[in-house]
């Protein structure tokens, strides 16, 4: 949909639009103790004698594309990086949203895909890049997350963790993990169980399809500003494009890898093509920026298009191709000031993500640097 003007009010955005958590330091260095123990830990536990990430860890393939911002766009949508139309080179990372590497249907279809927009008119909000003019978007296959609280996230990041080991178990392990998920492994009482995380994470994996990773719709699931207003984003294909694509239903028993294969057959054969779309918030009571559990409601403010992210025909098949995509760094947090993230867990990730990069590079002897071009990363695929 993409209406000459809204038929709503969007909420204006303004710093306080999300309260700060108490004992939010406290628990975000819980978090990153969490993550960096778990990624000294994947040298030697995931089998490939170097440091994984610690979420979406085991990459599917690393696609150049470019990234359409387009004319002609409603003004409340037309904010930040959409006012103007420009064209810009892109790289894009789809990945497994677990921790951990090995067999996809061990791993789930819950998966990411991470795109990385190059030459953007704006210096990134990380401290640490004044120089970089790049902007990234972190979504999955999902509208929503498991997650509201650093607090919460203290022992929903172990459990993210643990998830395969509750697989392995069965029955009974699934009983336990849905135990330790609402109890906080017997830490929280009755009152803050977290019964709306599981929900969400239950609603998540329904939700999710074994098919082409080019057929599946995209997510920011948290809230970002968007210049004068707040929204959140999705990437899907467009019709004409999802209709081409010919391995579409994957089968997780057909062998241990089934998205990668069919991503990089698919992207041998044919052009691709994805709307990139902003919904508004247009009610904080309905359109909650904390609570990552709801769902924002189409009728309530439909996806508008601003951009058009394509692919040319290229190859992604070889070892370099995967080793490229897991020497790059993705946060949200990498975007101007004026599509900041918004909300606990958004503010969980910022440093959460910096230092889980820091630390994977070092412990893989790798430089940390931000690309000034997809061409650094990647060659042109014409």
């Amino acid at each position: 949909m993409t209406p000459s003007e809204t038929t709503f009010t969007p909420v204006r955005y303004s710093p306080d639009v999300a309260p700060p958590e108490p004992d939010f330091d406290r628990n975000l260095q819980q978090v990153i103790d969490i993550v960096e123990d778990f990624e000294k830990g994947s040298v030697e536990g995931e089998g490939e004698h170097r440091a994984v990430r610690f979420a979406h860890a085991k990459a599917y393939g690393l696609v150049r594309g470019t990234f359409e911002i387009l004319d002609g766009v409603p003004p409340e949508y037309a904010q930040g990086i959409y006012a103007g139309p420009g064209k810009h080179d892109a790289l894009v990372r789809y990945s497994n949203g677990l921790s951990h590497l090995g067999a996809d249907r061990m791993l789930g279809n819950v998966v990411g895909m991470a795109t990385k927009v190059f030459g953007v008119d704006s210096t990134t909000t990380l401290p640490d890049e004044s120089a970089s003019h790049t902007m990234d978007f972190n979504m999955i296959n999902g509208p929503i997350f498991f997650c509201n609280t650093a607090a919460h996230y203290t022992f929903l990041a172990k459990l993210f963790i643990d998830l395969p080991q509750y697989r392995l178990a069965g029955r009974r392990g699934s009983h336990q993990m849905f135990h330790d998920w609402v109890t906080g492994y017997g830490t929280l009482p009755a009152s803050q169980w977290a019964w709306d995380e599981l929900g969400a994470m239950l609603r998540l994996g329904e939700r999710a399809r074994w098919q082409n990773l080019l057929l599946s719709s995209f997510f920011s699931m948290g809230a970002v500003r968007h210049g004068d207003y707040i929204a959140k984003l999705r990437i899907r294909p467009t019709n004409e494009s999802a209709a081409g694509v010919q391995a579409r239903d994957l089968d997780p028993k057909s062998g241990d890898e089934v998205f990668r294969p069919a991503l990089v057959s698919e992207l041998a054969r044919a052009e691709h093509e994805f709307d990139f779309q902003v919904q508004l918030c247009a009610s904080l009571e309905t359109m909650p920026v904390d609570d990552l559990t709801v769902e924002w409601e189409e009728h309530e403010s439909p996806f508008v298009t601003v951009a058009r992210l394509r692919f040319a025909r290229q190859d992604i098949g070889g070892e370099s191709n995967l080793a490229a995509a897991d020497a790059l760094s993705f946060t949200p947090w990498r975007c101007p000031p004026e599509h900041v993230p918004i909300g606990s867990i958004q503010t969980v990730r910022k440093e959460v993500y910096r230092r889980s990069s820091l630390l994977r590079h070092e412990l893989n002897g790798q430089p940390r640097t931000e690309p000034a071009s997809a061409a650094d990363v990647l060659p042109d695929p014409a």
